[in-house]
């Protein structure tokens, strides 16, 4: 029995009925930020756009930690990021400023001591503060250069004193920014990829030159040439691999002939097929991709054209290299394992 079709006793409905209450507050506080946020919000966006240096992100408590996942965001997204801790910031971690970043600051209410204490050492240095708070009365919000507003939002806790739907608001802000910043930039998959190069989105991201193996461990020949020729001359280091890529005159992929294509050749008895030119036999024009597909690209189409060999080509249409079924799935079972 699934947990969705478990039969719940009277002592799970209260807490289920919390719990969703409490899920419920927190959507509608966002909805309604949503539909609060006003200019300060691009101008914010302008200013880290115009970053030539990094945002230091900076928060105390719960806002730091959230601000940490802002910093990770913006860091994954494109745009340079760190985390600067305001009680470490005191004590010679202020160091890392530049007059180039700009100071992304967190604070709900916008009197936290250890976060206000170092806004005149970033003053100084003439670094541009964007503030993420509830007020712009508050020592933050006077201090900052541009504030994206969080307005009155009340903590769903019993006493209304935890910080939970004020650091959901400014996850839910930080993660807006990094996303819109991420557009403006032309953040593309691939430089995704980049930074995320371990776990599953690593995998699925990969490009397929990464993976594949080359023209020198892959059997190549050119399509003149006999199937006894393509079999006997036709060599390749490592793993055997079950297909041979066949190019035309000027180099171009022209055809490919696999085991199936030899086996069938065998059970008709057609023998005499093996002293013709393999281009009678090949598979012509087969499917292919470019270098710049990625590991994803490739499982989708092994997986729905059931194929086990795809040979990869140049923007001019010239094989690089091959693609082959057991070697993606060798890679995914040791990321697998990783």
């Amino acid at each position: 029995m699934s947990a969705a079709e478990k039969i719940l006793s009277f002592a799970d409905i209260e807490p289920l009925r919390q719990a969703r209450e409490i899920i419920r507050l927190e959507a509608e506080a966002l909805a309604d930020l949503a539909r609060r946020l006003d200019s300060g919000f691009c101008d914010a966006v302008d200013r880290l756009s115009e970053c030539r240096g990094s945002v230091i992100v900076s928060g105390m408590g719960k806002a730091g930690l959230i601000g940490q996942k802002i910093t990770a965001t913006l860091s994954s997204t494109g745009t340079r990021a760190h985390f600067l801790h305001p009680a470490e910031a005191v004590h010679g971690d202020l160091g890392c400023l530049h007059p180039e970043d700009v100071f992304l600051a967190l604070s709900n209410s916008g009197e936290t001591e250890e976060l206000t204490a170092i806004l005149p050492t970033v003053r100084r240095l003439r670094i541009p503060i964007v503030a993420i708070t509830s007020s712009e009365r508050s020592t933050l919000g006077r201090n900052a250069d541009i504030r994206v507003l969080l307005g009155k939002i009340p903590e769903v806790d019993p006493w209304g004193l935890a910080p939970t739907t004020t650091t959901t608001a400014m996850l839910a802000v930080g993660d807006a920014l990094a996303l819109v910043l991420s557009r403006r930039r032309g953040f593309t998959p691939e430089q995704f990829a980049v930074f995320h190069p371990a776990g599953s989105l690593g995998r699925k991201l990969r490009v397929v030159t990464e993976m594949m193996r080359g023209l020198d461990r892959i059997r190549s020949a050119p399509e003149t040439a006999t199937v006894r020729e393509v079999l006997t001359a036709s060599s390749q280091t490592g793993r055997r691999i079950g297909a041979v890529v066949l190019t035309d005159a000027e180099g171009r992929l022209s055809g490919i002939f696999t085991d199936s294509d030899l086996a069938r050749l065998l059970g008709r008895r057609q023998d005499a097929s093996l002293d013709q030119p393999v281009s009678q036999v090949m598979t012509r024009n087969p499917l292919n991709v470019p270098t710049t597909a990625t590991h994803g690209d490739v499982v989708a189409i092994l997986a729905s054209r059931k194929i086990s060999e795809l040979p990869v080509v140049d923007a001019d249409r010239r094989p690089v290299g091959m693609i082959d079924i057991t070697d993606v799935i060798g890679w995914e079972g040791e990321e697998g394992r990783i």
